[in-house]
């Protein structure tokens, strides 16, 4: 083990191995708690939004309508069509889920702590390629979907199935772009270091374009309203998931659900400083974890309250604006940054 003190962002430091075995298990099982909340949270502030209460009927206030909601779709009976192909059928939720948990383990909730005189670092991997990882995965869960419905042999899950083949494609690219920006001016691309580049500065205020990028850019790549085409319920019944149900759909549900868990605590290291709170405030590393996931819960706030408010967009809509105007925009962003990064190291500006 190296003994290297507690230095944020040393990407070549390493952990025992039993230590990255807790960890994968304690990151699991942080999303797996995390989501029945976001979803409870979700259907609560939904009916808010919309004027009605929302669930209120299993527990006080409701609070225990996820359990509930887990028992029902687990105790289902599990069927699959006769035309579907049955291991290619069964392996695609579980795709869907260990990517989303592999990127998932990218966030970094704080700084490396001294636990029983072990150094551990307060994030699942803090590789040296932090966006490529993350993009990686993201191409792989593109085959969570596109098995999924390919292999129900159902023609309206092969419709949703090519439409979020055509939709995270556009997207991603966009995505990319907008993370360019960010990479250019921190120096690195390890996630760790990108928070410690901005301890003077949240790169939201020089990269608010970029930004903005990402972040619509994550509506469509995790399927959200105005961009949740893949499922139009009106066109396509339920899209690529449509002959999924019991444990099988819940699985799809709760990799979607890790995802916009994914898009949030990723915004929020690269735009938003991390950890870091606003004002030069330096709070105690305990206090990192909860300062991250209070961000997060922001962003899925947000998540939330624009399912509320704007229309679904038209397919041709949807396309037109990732290439023709989204595409545009970051690559220009890239530009302008890689322009005035040049400037300043030249000592120009």
């Amino acid at each position: 083990m190296s003994t290297l003190p507690s230095v944020l962002g040393v990407v070549d430091y390493y952990e025992p191995w039993w230590i990255q075995i807790v960890k994968s298990v304690v990151l699991f099982a942080l999303g797996l708690q995390i989501v029945p909340i976001v979803l409870l949270g979700e259907r609560k502030l939904l009916g808010r939004f919309q004027g009605r209460p929302g669930p209120n009927r299993v527990g006080p206030f409701g609070l225990l309508q996820p359990l509930a909601d887990i028992g029902k779709l687990a105790f289902k009976a599990d069927f699959r069509p006769r035309t579907s192909i049955g291991w290619l059928f069964a392996i695609a939720p579980i795709i869907s889920i260990l990517t989303a948990a592999a990127a998932f383990s990218l966030i970094p909730f704080g700084d490396t702590v001294d636990i029983f005189g072990t150094q551990v670092g307060l994030y699942g991997v803090d590789v040296s390629i932090g966006p490529l990882y993350l993009f990686a995965f993201g191409a792989v869960a593109f085959y969570g979907i596109m098995l999924g419905g390919w292999a129900s042999g159902s023609k309206y899950s092969f419709l949703g199935a090519m439409r979020a083949a055509a939709q995270l494609i556009s997207y991603e690219v966009s995505q990319g772009l907008a993370l360019v920006g960010v990479v250019m001016t921190a120096g690195t691309l390890s996630l760790t270091e990108i928070v410690q580049a901005q301890e003077g500065m949240w790169y939201i205020v020089p990269q608010f374009v970029g930004f903005l990028i990402f972040l619509v850019a994550g509506f469509a790549e995790t399927n959200r309203a105005p961009f949740d085409l893949v499922e139009a319920d009106a066109e396509l019944v339920g899209g690529y998931n449509t002959e999924y149900g019991g444990a099988r759909f819940a699985s799809y549900f709760f990799a979607e659900y890790l995802n916009i868990l994914v898009v949030a605590g990723i915004t929020t290291t690269v735009f938003l400083g991390g950890w870091m709170l606003p004002f030069g405030i330096n709070p105690p590393t305990w206090v990192d974890p909860l300062v991250v996931l209070a961000k997060m819960m922001g962003f899925v706030f947000f998540f939330i309250w624009i399912r509320a408010t704007p229309p679904r967009l038209r397919y041709d809509q949807l396309m037109s604006f990732g290439w023709k105007i989204l595409l545009p925009l970051a690559t220009l962003n890239a530009l302008v940054t890689a322009i005035v990064v040049v400037l300043v190291d030249n000592g120009t500006i």
